[in-house]
């Protein structure tokens, strides 16, 4: 445990270095912003909502002049495959937004119909997950974060699954949650909640993907988070 420890301690650590020399927020309405989307499906969801806008578009779209937008995040990549997405980091970025882990939960799924003897067998058995998923995060971030570009995190949102499962995976889903939000607040990042922005069945386009509206929706804080922030501060603060 003090190993592990020690090791997210690190991590977080050389995080803080990069953010602090992070470039200052770009004024509303300035020209000239590129935000790149790293990630996972959350934003890479052109499959998921044929005929109509992606995330990416609506971006772009809803940036028209006041910049561009460059995807990078990729359906079904995990933690540790952000290192890889970095490798393709446009020399202009502005912002980067990180919308990252809900293929990390998947992997867990069984959890939710496992047999359990006790309780604490339970609680033993997510405490190993978030312990190892906030040792990933937090180390992801700080690579991300040596870039010296102004980031956002997101939240890992509700699941969209039928009742009773749906509570069962929210509950589950607050684990990697709380590891998303002890490392952003480590760094000093803002967040954007996504479990207070997709609040509707209309939102999502299955159980786990975003549909055009839900994609709206979180453009429109992308923008948000990006214009009005102030990244030199260091400061956590959620935006939904």
């Amino acid at each position: 445990m003090q190993h592990t420890r020690r090791q997210f301690l690190n991590a977080t650590a050389a995080a803080g270095v990069a953010v602090a020399g992070a470039c200052a927020p770009t004024p509303k309405g300035a020209v000239g912003r590129h935000i790149v989307l790293l990630g996972d499906s959350i934003f890479d969801n052109a499959v998921y909502v044929p005929g109509e806008p992606s995330v990416i578009q609506q971006l772009t779209t809803e940036l028209g002049e006041r910049g561009k937008a460059t995807l990078l995040a990729t359906d079904g990549d995990v933690t540790t495959s952000i290192v890889r997405q970095l490798g393709g980091l446009p020399v202009d970025a502005t912002h980067l937004v990180l919308s990252v882990g809900g293929n990390d939960a998947l992997q867990h799924t069984g959890i939710l119909d496992k047999t359990i003897a006790n309780s604490a067998e339970l609680l033993a058995e997510l405490a190993t997950i978030h312990a190892r998923f906030r040792k990933a995060y937090a180390e992801m971030l700080g690579a991300v974060l040596r870039h010296g570009k102004p980031t956002a995190v997101c939240t890992i949102y509700d699941s969209n699954f039928p009742l009773p499962r749906k509570l069962l995976a929210d509950v589950a889903l607050s684990v990697f949650n709380d590891a998303i939000l002890r490392c952003a607040s480590d760094v000093g990042v803002p967040v954007l909640d996504l479990r207070r922005i997709f609040r509707e069945a209309k939102d999502y386009a299955n159980p786990i993907e975003p549909s055009a509206i839900g994609g709206a929706k979180l453009v429109k804080a992308i923008v948000k988070v990006t214009e009005e922030h102030d990244f030199t501060m260091r400061r956590t603060t959620l935006y939904a």
